[in-house]
Formats: C-alpha cells, structure tokens, sequence
C-alpha cells in the first residue's frame, strides 16, 4: 500500500509541477495581458491543486494525519483562482488596454461600447 500512495503522490505533485512550469512559459511567451491573465489563472490553479492534492494525500495516506484545512484550500483555490483572472482581465479591457494585433474574436466589445454610452449620458445630465 505504501508503494501505491508514493506513487500516486509523486505523480500528482509532478503533475502540479509540470503546470507550473507551462505556467511560467505561458507568462514569458504569450504575447498580451488576456492570454497571460488565462495562463496565469487557469494552469497556475491546476498546478498548485494537483502540489496540494499531493500533500493532502502524503498526510493522509503515510503520515496518518486527515487535515480538511488542505482541501479547504484546494476548494478555495478552485474557485477564486479563474475568478480572479477573469476579473484582472476584464479591467485590464475597460481600462484601455489593447489585444494582441493576432487577436481574431472580441466578444466584450458591444458590452463595452454599451458601458461607454451609458457613461456618457450619465454626463451630459
């Protein structure tokens, strides 16, 4: 069984690292600030719950000790981890910030123009 719950924990703390890793190439390469907001967000949260995963379990399985603080933190992550990048993303969008030349779909601009006219009637009155 000992064999087993290392093996498991290895691969999940190795699956952890490797997202981190994309992460990290995904920050140096992608060219604007949404496509490293979604690398930062997306596989930053799948790499640091998979290390957690890996921990939780290590406690679990060889050290004999249960701690629902671990995956309350996994849940935690789960969800304020994409929110939080969605959320940087979309201000950096209404702060003025342009997409990548390359980008082929703007789906947040009739939301955005709309926002921009509402604000503008706001201050003529």
């Amino acid at each position: 069984m000992t064999i087993l719950a290392n093996i498991l924990i290895v691969l999940t703390i190795s699956f952890g690292a490797i997202f981190i890793m994309v992460t990290a190439i995904g920050l140096i390469r992608l060219p604007d600030v949404y496509s490293r907001s979604h690398a930062a967000s997306k596989s930053a949260t799948l790499g640091v719950m998979s290390i957690l995963i890996g921990v939780f379990l290590h406690f679990w399985l060889i050290e004999d000790h249960f701690n629902p603080r671990i995956l309350l933190g996994i849940l935690f992550l789960f969800i304020t981890g994409p929110v939080g990048g969605h959320v940087i993303a979309r201000a950096a969008y209404f702060s003025g910030v342009k997409a990548w030349k390359g980008t082929v779909k703007d789906e947040l601009k009739p939301e955005y123009e709309r926002k921009m006219k509402e604000a503008s009637i706001k201050e003529k009155e």
